[in-house]
């Protein structure tokens, strides 16, 4: 996956290298809303992290800074921190936290948290219901850089936002039902291990609506924008090119994951690619 010091290879190339060396049908950790699993999602080998929309209501809030407290990191090995820069540390489980690390090892707790400040953010959607919503600190985050990469000529869109754990219940029971427990845990994320569920992530879509959840979508304005630009508004690409033998998920060039400013850019500033490598995590390609 390619990180802010490595060019990154062309779409005929990350597609060639797939198909020759893990024989991979998909690669996302976030696909369109869909519930219900198709022939060809049944013999996925690469994870995904399926929605399907809910309605839910949204309000308009005001943009508090989560308050979140320190805590030691369980890393298995030492690893890179934060740095001492960074005056502000938060927790890594709690999940009102910027900071709370969602992964294969590390479900939320409690599993079916919900937000207590959804709102959805004034920007451009291509979605409705609770798949426009974030909470309140990451849509202000959000509207500051849509509007940034709009001054520049880049249209974006949130084309996935919050999605509940009851709406990731139905979804990966129904991947259960058709194809068993071992395709579906390559298929969906298991209720309470979706960084969706804690509004401090969400999905982008380029304003033409090209390549949306495609290996192509790397190449599109929005995400080659927000590649070079999105830490200086606290956000990481979070399932970096050829990390996902650590992260758990294939490369997702939309999937954008809010961390505050000073960490996002700490980790742009010394090339650090993924949060389990910043924080000092072990990896988690797979289930426990």
């Amino acid at each position: 996956m390619p990180n802010e010091i490595t060019p990154m290879p062309s779409r005929r190339a990350f597609a060639g290298l797939l198909t020759v060396s893990a024989g991979l049908a998909a690669l996302t950790a976030c696909t369109p809303q869909d519930g219900a699993p198709s022939p060809a999602a049944a013999s996925m080998p690469a994870q995904t992290d399926v929605a399907a929309p809910a309605p839910a209501s949204s309000a308009a809030a005001a943009t508090p800074t989560p308050s979140a407290t320190a805590e030691p990191t369980a890393a298995t090995s030492p690893g890179p921190a934060p740095s001492s820069t960074i005056k502000t540390q938060h927790s890594l489980t709690d999940p009102t936290s910027p900071w709370v690390i969602v992964n294969k090892h590390r479900p939320l707790n409690p599993q079916d948290f919900v937000p207590a400040d959804l709102v959805q953010p004034a920007i451009r959607l291509a979605v409705s219901g609770e798949a426009a919503l974030l909470n309140s600190t990451t849509a202000a985050a959000a509207e500051r850089m849509f509007g940034a990469a709009a001054s520049e000529g880049v249209i974006m869109t949130l084309a996935s936002g919050y999605r509940s754990y009851t709406t990731q219940v139905s979804t990966y029971n129904g991947y259960v039902a058709s194809t068993g427990q071992a395709a579906a845990d390559r298929a969906s994320a298991r209720p309470g291990h979706s960084e969706h569920q804690t509004g401090w992530s969400f999905d982008i879509g380029d304003g033409g609506g090209a390549c949306s959840f495609q290996p192509c979508f790397a190449e599109q304005p929005a995400a080659v924008w927000a590649k070079a630009n999105a830490h200086k508004f606290g956000f990481v690409v979070r399932y970096p090119w050829m990390f996902h033998d650590t992260t758990g998920y294939f490369y997702e060039s939309w999937h954008l994951r809010y961390i505050g400013v000073d960490a996002a850019v700490d980790m742009a500033t010394r090339g650090i690619t993924t949060l389990e490598e910043y924080f000092g995590l072990e990896a988690a390609p797979d289930y426990l």
